[in-house]
């Protein structure tokens, strides 16, 4: 179902949509299908207003037609979003292709990159799941700081890191029970301008 999904954005139609409140307000509305008629009751907007906003958010790509109903004399076309939740990608405000190089030359900070991405969907999606469906989410979050005297250290620490916590994969990993993602990830302070300490 559409509404389970969260879209991340780049592309400029759709982040010209979204920066319309009216439009974002629609977005909501159309968690489940729904003609222009009872969405513009549902934002407070004249059924032709929501029509122009609708067709916009069809031409970028974040609402789609899900079929047509019949009330009373008329046949009311019904839309719903393409996604439950919308993110905006950070990539969007990328604007030098330096940025792409240093993805493409550097493995690490790409994998560093897409773990950020891949967080902030899975974030947003069980946010959603306890705001929409009314449930408790089992997750935990930790975050530590460390400090490390040079390259060889950082080394160290991550093939230690990796031998402890191997076992523990490999008692957790077992294919029955409920999947939890886990994550680590290494890198210096983003302010410090690449200076070891």
């Amino acid at each position: 179902m559409p509404t389970d999904r969260v879209e991340l954005v780049e592309a400029p139609a759709g982040l010209q949509a979204l920066a319309h409140p009216v439009r974002v307000q629609i977005l909501e509305a159309l968690r489940s299908p729904a003609s222009a008629a009872a969405v513009g009751r549902l934002v407070g907007q004249p059924r032709q207003n929501v029509n122009y906003h609708l067709k916009e958010l069809e031409r970028a790509g974040l609402v789609r037609r899900a079929g047509r109903r019949r009330n009373g004399n008329f046949i009311e076309t019904q839309y719903q979003s393409v996604a439950g939740t919308f993110l905006v990608s950070p990539r969007a405000a990328w604007g030098d292709p330096r940025r792409i190089k240093a993805m493409a030359d550097q493995h690490s900070l790409e994998n560093l990159v897409l773990l950020g991405e891949r967080l902030q969907r899975d974030a947003t999606a069980l946010l959603d799941r306890a705001a929409f469906d009314g449930e408790q989410i089992a997750s935990a979050a930790v975050g530590a700081e460390v400090c490390f005297a040079d390259e060889k250290d950082r080394a160290m620490f991550l093939k230690e890191y990796l031998r402890k916590i191997g076992p523990l994969l490999e008692k957790y990993g077992r294919k029955d029970g409920a999947p939890y993602k886990v994550a680590i990830a290494v890198y210096p302070e983003p302010d410090e301008k690449g200076e070891e300490r």
